[in-house]
């Protein structure tokens, strides 16, 4: 298998749109800037292609932003990509919707006087958009045109669920991607996924030549979604695996009492993120983690610990220190739910186990007001036509058949209007919520 789907292209002649996206500028190469010599990041091994990618990838989902409407605070966040190129980031990633549509333009700019030719580039396709054959082509060529290149080094099938993977592979996107790599628009295909471990196999098996694939992974994630078993499976075929979320969108960063009790018995003095990041790094089937930075005490930071990043690194006993952690937080959560899915489909097309999960995280993480924003996202998705369905809480009709199938005895229909008066109507968190059924 060629999971890189590099090699079908015909080497291009480099241009201030393309640069040399085959062969990235790597590490140690002569430059003749002091700054250059200064480097710090480590590369590893971009599954079986050959390429050596940067441990540490700039995710451009959380960029500055400035203002009244708020609009990326461009200036900065120049500056913060450029120096982390600087520093050896040679992996940069974006999509079609992140900032309003404005990420793709401001990467496109910030690319220009060199950088293009120092990064493989990833964007990724709207999935939820695509409604026809054609619109493969025309959402490809409008990224292309935003982000000034004639190619894309990777092109990602957006946050694949069972549905968006049916409706692309229904519509042909594998021999539409095959002609696109032979046409030199893009270097290969990859996806990002939101789903289930299962559907995670099926995409993975379903096609020879993925670039890559991209999931949600960090040290509480370790059974969800594709999880450990997912990041393991995808590596054993020799994909590329590329994490998001890595400290579950900064939730991991600021720890409460019981946690940071734990850390502080640590031998080892790290910061909470530090820790997080470390897990990651410490397992060779990681490709590279991507960290959506919005200051550049961010960008130090996780530069600092990209350099000091080693498969193996961290002991047993340090592992140990991470799975107590894990506990903790768990412990912390008001409903036992384990996300195990026996609940679902419900009959009124509510999301249980991401309702529960979300109302769960507002007291693990001390985020409320998190917990308050990620509700109103599933209303959003809803609106923009990403999902086919509002999956909030409101719409629970009591008819109690998913209690039934819980194997942890949660007594769902108490809990739907809870959740939705607290994180839909902004009521305060309950000091108790309803009792565990026996």
């Amino acid at each position: 298998m060629d999971p890189g789907g590099l090699r079908a292209v015909t080497p291009q002649v480099p241009s201030a749109r393309n640069g040399f996206p085959g062969e990235p500028a790597r590490r140690g190469e002569a430059r003749g800037t002091a700054l250059e010599k200064e480097r710090i990041v480590k590369y590893r091994p971009f599954g079986r292609s050959g390429w050596k990618v940067s441990a540490l990838g700039f995710g451009c989902m959380r960029l500055p932003i400035a203002g009244q409407p708020p609009v990326i605070d461009e200036p900065l966040a120049t500056r913060m990509l450029r120096h982390a190129i600087d520093q050896g980031v040679n992996y940069v990633d974006t999509a079609y919707g992140y900032h309003g549509g404005e990420s793709e333009r401001f990467v496109g700019r910030v690319l220009r006087d060199g950088y293009r030719q120092k990064v493989r580039l990833a964007t990724k396709m709207p999935t939820w958009l695509i409604k026809d054959s054609t619109d493969f082509d025309r959402y490809l060529d409008e990224q292309r045109d935003k982000l000034q290149v004639d190619r894309i080094d990777f092109y990602l099938l957006h946050a694949l669920n069972r549905d968006r993977w049916a409706n692309a592979q229904g519509l042909g996107v594998l021999d539409w991607a095959e002609r696109a790599v032979r046409d030199g628009r893009i270097g290969g295909l990859g996806f990002s996924f939101h789903d289930a471990y299962p559907v995670f196999q099926e995409i993975v098996d379903a096609y020879e030549r993925w670039a890559l694939c991209q999931i949600q992974y960090n040290y509480m994630d370790v059974a969800n979604q594709a999880g450990t078993r997912g990041l393991q499976y995808a590596a054993s075929k020799g994909l590329p695996v590329v994490i998001m979320e890595p400290l579950l969108g900064g939730k991991l960063v600021t720890p409460p009492p019981s946690v940071a009790k734990c850390w502080d018995a640590a031998p080892a003095r790290r910061s909470p993120a530090d820790w997080a990041l470390q897990w990651l790094w410490n397992q060779p089937e990681v490709s590279v983690v991507l960290s959506g930075m919005s200051a550049m005490e961010q960008v130090e930071e996780n530069l600092a610990s990209a350099g000091a990043s080693e498969v193996g690194s961290l002991t047993a006993a340090e592992l140990a220190i991470v799975d107590a952690v894990r506990e903790v937080y768990r412990g912390s959560s008001p409903i036992p739910c384990t996300r195990c899915g026996y609940c679902m489909p419900c009959p009124s097309g509510v999301d249980i186990p991401g309702n529960l999960g979300i109302y769960g995280a507002g007291v693990m993480f001390g985020t409320p007001e998190t917990a308050r924003r990620d509700y109103a996202i599933l209303f959003r998705l809803y609106e923009a036509g990403m999902v086919p369905a509002d999956t909030r809480a409101v719409h629970c009709a009591q008819c109690g058949a998913c209690e039934e199938k819980c194997p942890q005895r949660i007594p769902i229909r108490q809990w739907m209007p809870v959740v939705h008066s607290v994180l839909g109507e902004g009521s305060p968190y309950p000091e108790r919520g309803p009792s565990h059924a026996c």
